[in-house]
């Protein structure tokens, strides 16, 4: 009998034992420590089973387990059995898909999430959201590209999840979001704060070329460059160091894309306010070149006050030229005030005005009459170029190289670099311009020797040459021809072959031409005048006597 209640009390405990539904392999089921040895722990979850787990899996990247006997723990169910009749089981994946149900539920509320970087990969980092691995993408790590991400590792912060997809086991989250948020807040509450005139003080956080982002505590504002002094400043870091702490003016504040403008200059005195008073009209000053440009220099009068002096003031005699041919940067040069205009904030200069016209110069030294001598400059196909003292040139027309020559042909005899000697015929003060004369300097021998010659005086000249059409003869150096025609009245001794070279011969001057530089020369006419005359005085061929007889009785007067 006893024996059968045995039999029962064994078949109903199988029986329960069948009833009891054992875990599915692939989920999560509570356990407890029941010892750790090896680096791992041993859990019992139930229904005769246990497994053991490495003690890492229950530590966050970078920290130490805390686990204990007696801990009860999750654990992902993987297999009911292994090769050791042990179960299969783990404490990451429990933690993993306890984590994704957490973090699918604040992906849908767009709510925050806690992590910590652990690993660098590509493009990127790993980081542990408390079980499941997320990619943190190196654009959103910050606000600013991250150089040393060191800092960074193994500290629990907030993350913003972007994408993620479960299936896949994919999870994109962004840290930038969280701090672009916190700026936003931040921003708000110190621009709230600011008005525009207010001077606050900040630190320089960034320098570039066109100016300088300075912290206004949790907010940046722009110093421009133009905007730090109210001198010219070339680049930020002249007058700027990063770190450095400067109070500034707040010019201008957007309230809807929060961007403020800052400046300096702004918080000193304005030297334009006394510019007119300093520098009146035609004074003279030492200024500092700062800029050279195409059309001028700028020259610094003071620190905030520039002037320009364009390429027009710049030189009497350099027309051409650009001005970093005449001045150079840095350079210490004296400049006279031309105008003034407070409105624009602008002064023009004068270089050349600090030195005396030369032209004025040269028309003192040398006037009208002066010998000169100077260098041809320049040959053009109206005249030479010649150069003066001064660092002027004066002009000799083609009309002025010679009294003998036609100009086109007088000015092949000039080369580039001769030295000429030549006389200022005029000098034009207004309008640059010095008039010369190669062939005065010598004198006009023409005028020297006709001087006294007039039309109709009766001259002696000398043969110097015999030809068809006439004898070339020559009158104080001055040549001049006798045609066939005028050889004699009568015809028959109209004949160039009676006269010898250096025959002296009475002639009567017909013309003077000073253009030509001609003396118009005749023997038939002085032996007209001759014969008019010997009628005159000696009788009339109408009365009956011969020519004969009033040229003998002439001559016979001329011998008594």
């Amino acid at each position: 009998m006893a024996q059968n209640t045995s039999m029962e009390e064994f078949e109903a405990l199988l029986n329960e034992s069948f009833e009891m539904d054992t875990p599915d392999e692939g989920s999560v089921v509570k356990g407890k420590v029941i010892a750790i040895e090896a680096g791992q722990a041993i859990i019992d979850v139930g229904y005769k089973m246990e497994g053991r787990v490495d003690l890492k899996e229950f530590a966050n990247p970078g920290e130490t387990a805390e686990i204990a006997v007696g801990d009860e723990v999750e654990v992902f169910l993987r297999s009911a059995e292994n090769a050791r009749g042990e179960a299969v089981i783990s404490r990451e994946m429990a933690r993993r898909e306890e984590a994704w149900d957490r973090l699918e539920k604040a992906y849908a509320d767009d709510a925050r999430v806690d992590g910590a970087i652990f690993g660098r990969v590509k493009g990127g980092f790993t980081v542990d959201l408390g079980g499941a691995v997320a990619f943190l993408p190196g654009s959103q790590v910050d606000v600013r590209p991250v150089r040393d991400a060191g800092p960074l590792m193994g500290l629990k912060q907030p993350f913003q999840i972007l994408k993620m997809d479960r299936r896949r086991g994919n999870i994109v989250v962004s840290r930038r979001a969280i701090l672009e948020e916190s700026r936003a807040e931040q921003r708000a509450e110190v621009i709230a704060n600011l008005t525009e005139g207010q001077a606050v003080d900040g630190v320089v956080k960034n320098i570039t070329e066109y100016g300088a982002f300075v912290d206004l505590g949790g907010v940046d504002g722009l110093l421009h460059v133009t905007d730090m002094a109210w001198r010219r400043v070339n680049h930020p870091s002249e007058i700027l160091a990063i770190g450095e702490t400067v109070k500034v003016q707040v010019i201008k504040i957007n309230k809807e894309t929060h961007r403020i403008s800052l400046g300096m200059k702004q918080l000193q005195e304005d030297p334009w306010d006394l510019v007119a008073a300093k520098y009146p009209m035609e004074s003279t000053h030492t200024g500092r070149v700062t800029n050279i440009t195409d059309y001028g220099a700028f020259v610094e009068l003071e620190p905030g006050v520039e002037g320009l002096v364009h390429v027009s003031e710049m030189s009497w005699t350099k027309k051409n030229v650009h001005p970093g041919k005449i001045v150079s940067t840095s350079q210490e040069v004296e400049v006279m005030v031309l105008e003034i205009d407070s409105a624009k904030r602008r002064v023009s200069l004068g270089l050349k005005q600090t030195m005396r016209n030369p032209w004025e110069v040269f028309s003192e030294t040398h006037p009208e009459g002066a010998v000169v001598e100077g260098e041809v400059k320049n040959i053009t196909e109206f005249g030479l170029f010649v150069g003066l003292p001064g660092d002027i040139d004066g002009m000799v027309h083609l009309s002025d190289l010679s009294w003998d020559e036609r100009g086109e042909d007088a000015i092949q005899n000039y080369r580039k670099g001769d030295m000429v000697q030549a006389m200022v015929s005029e000098v034009d003060i207004e309008k640059e311009r010095i008039s010369l004369s190669i062939k005065n300097v010598g004198g006009d021998k023409f005028a020297e020797a006709v001087g006294g010659v007039k039309r109709g005086a009766i001259i002696t000249v000398a043969v110097t040459a015999i030809e068809d059409g006439g004898v070339e003869v020559e009158f104080e150096g001055m040549k001049s021809f006798i045609r066939r025609s005028d050889l004699s009245r009568d015809r028959a001794e109209q004949r160039p072959e009676r006269f010898s070279v250096g025959d002296k011969i009475d002639v009567r001057v017909t013309n003077v031409d000073s253009k030509s530089r001609r003396l118009g020369l005749s023997i038939k006419a002085r032996e007209i005048a001759e014969e008019k005359e010997a009628v005159e005085q000696y009788g009339s061929s109408a009365s009956g006597a011969s020519l004969g007889d009033i040229l003998g009785a002439a001559l016979k007067g001329d011998d008594e």
